[in-house]
């Protein structure tokens, strides 16, 4: 029996299932929390590569030294 079926039955043992339902639902919503800072972490790490590469174009094209 793994660590979350052991938490699970003894708050069904004690008759604490709003603690439970309360406990599930603030994983899920942390979980997806991380997952989006994760997400947009990645997107910012995109965006400024793009305009990196942008400026170096735009050096390259326009006769300015780098």
């Amino acid at each position: 029996m793994n660590i979350l079926d052991q938490i699970t039955e003894a708050v069904i043992r004690r008759g604490d299932l709003a603690h439970l339902a309360l406990f599930v639902w603030a994983s899920g919503a942390s979980t997806l929390l991380a997952m989006t800072l994760r997400d947009l972490f990645a997107a910012n790490r995109r965006f400024d590569a793009f305009v990196r590469e942008l400026s170096l174009f735009n050096r390259r094209h326009s006769g300015d030294s780098p």
